[in-house]
């Protein structure tokens, strides 16, 4: 029962989260976090076209990389399996590159940059991997990347729950956005490698 509900639960944040770059082709785009940014950076052509490639596509593979781990779906619809896996890779690889690229230009400097730039770094990097694998036919390592990949996918969603949290802690946004750049994603991996290594154990 806990099990379900904590699928449940992660499926929920996953669709939500995944439909949340819709908010900024509906109402005006200077809020949240780019409330931080100058307006000489939200005019510039190259960092919009990252922006909008990394949320439109980041969004897309949190959405549909969660039913990838669905036991039912691989035994039942391998198809489908495998053309969503391919579409999940095709967009994590076009927003992590996005991403890293827009990393450089991160509210609060080096500190917020690096942790970015090396989430993306490590997004792209699994997922290639994860791809890469299943080519070769290497079951095990493949379910292992992809358990990686979309943990740091997943930083989309504890960004969002640990940012408003750090926020009123520290009592500034900017303290609590260096912070959040690293701990949006180190845990996650940290949840991922336990769950690979229960893999190798069965």
């Amino acid at each position: 029962m806990v099990k379900k509900g904590l699928w449940i639960l992660f499926a929920t944040f996953a669709l939500l989260i995944g439909l949340y770059p819709m908010i900024y082709f509906l109402i005006d785009r200077k809020f949240g976090l780019l409330n931080s940014k100058s307006v000489e950076l939200l005019s510039n052509t190259f960092w919009n076209i990252g922006f909008y490639t990394h949320i439109i596509f980041g969004g897309i593979a949190l959405f549909i990389g969660w039913t990838q781990f669905s036991p039912k779906m691989r035994n039942r619809r391998m198809a489908l399996h495998r053309k969503l896996g391919k579409f999940y890779v095709v967009a994590v690889l076009l927003s992590a590159l996005a991403g890293i690229y827009i990393g450089f230009f991160a509210t609060g400097g080096w500190v917020s940059s690096a942790g970015f730039i090396c989430l993306g770094l490590i997004w792209f990097y699994t997922t290639l991997k994860a791809y890469i694998y299943i080519k070769n036919a290497e079951i095990e390592k493949h379910q292992k990347m992809m358990v990686y990949s979309y943990a740091a996918c997943f930083a989309a969603v504890t960004l969002r729950i640990w940012l408003p949290i750090l926020t009123i802690v520290y009592g500034d946004f900017s303290k609590a956005y260096l912070v959040v750049a690293w701990l949006c994603w180190i845990p996650n991996l940290i949840v991922a490698y336990l769950i690979t290594r229960k893999i190798a154990n069965q």
